[in-house]
């Protein structure tokens, strides 16, 4: 008896929480009107904006990294993983920062908030704390790391670009130069929407660590992303063996909307 008065009264509750008044209208939202807000879901979420995320995420943005480590290393005094290669400048950041707000997300990136994140469904979250009757729900916000892995992945295989070793060995070998190859091959890349194509190719010309930034050389992953295989001006008509499983475009959320141009 006690549990159907307990389920009576979370449905009052509920029902009580979307009643909303003139005067409401105008207030902040609750955290529940909030979690089950539109936004969070398709197809709402496709087109939301930066600005609807941080208007109750900006703590993602104002968060700064520790001055001084639990270990008591000094941020200052240490490198950071990423800042390891010559194209990041300045102090450590944030995760979110790093992809945002800093210098070279600015430049090189066009990343928005759904570029990662897609919506998260309350229904899919496990309860705190866990128990074994829920060990098909997720403990925590759900990423697809393939969107991580297309610019933290490995550095593809060398032997398939005809280099004599990996990157890190051969570079000199190559006047350390990316392009040098790639002037004449795959030169149809980078055309996602969360990327600045323009900016990308200029700032390769200068640096080739901007290229093997985001191929290799700031590796989160064990395996390189099998890339779609656009097709090329002077493109070999037969596809190499290893590539005949490759998509030929990038995914359709992925790409960049092209304005129609009248005729007329």
């Amino acid at each position: 008896m006690n549990r159907h008065c307990q389920y009576l009264s979370l449905v009052v509750m509920l029902l009580c929480s979307m009643t909303i008044t003139a005067d409401q209208k105008t207030q902040p939202a609750d955290y529940y009107r909030s979690l089950w807000d539109s936004v969070h879901f398709s197809p709402t979420i496709n087109s939301a904006t930066n600005e609807q995320c941080l208007s109750c995420h900006q703590e993602i943005i104002n968060r700064k990294v520790r001055a001084i480590s639990p270990a008591g290393v000094k941020s200052e005094s240490a490198l950071a993983w990423y800042q390891t290669l010559t194209t990041y400048n300045g102090s450590q950041e944030t995760f979110h920062r790093r992809h945002l707000v800093t210098l070279l997300a600015k430049k090189l990136m066009n990343m928005k908030c759904t570029t990662c994140h897609q919506g998260e469904n309350p229904r899919e979250e496990a309860v705190i704390p866990p128990d074994t009757a829920n060990r098909h729900f997720t403990l925590r916000k759900s990423v697809n790391p393939e969107v991580c892995l297309m610019c933290h992945g490995a550095f593809p295989d060398y032997k398939r670009m005809g280099l004599p070793s990996h990157w890190n060995t051969a570079r000199d070998a190559f006047q350390n130069n990316c392009l040098l190859c790639h002037n004449g091959v795959r030169t149809h890349r980078h055309q996602v929407n969360f990327l600045n194509p323009e900016a990308i190719e200029a700032s390769g010309k200068e640096n080739s660590d901007v290229c093997f930034g985001c191929h290799g050389g700031r590796q989160w992953y064990r395996i390189s992303y099998p890339y779609p295989r656009h097709s090329w001006p002077g493109m070999a008509r037969e596809t190499p063996e290893w590539a005949k499983d490759r998509p030929t475009e990038s995914n359709s959320r992925f790409q960049i909307k092209q304005r129609k141009i009248s005729n007329k």
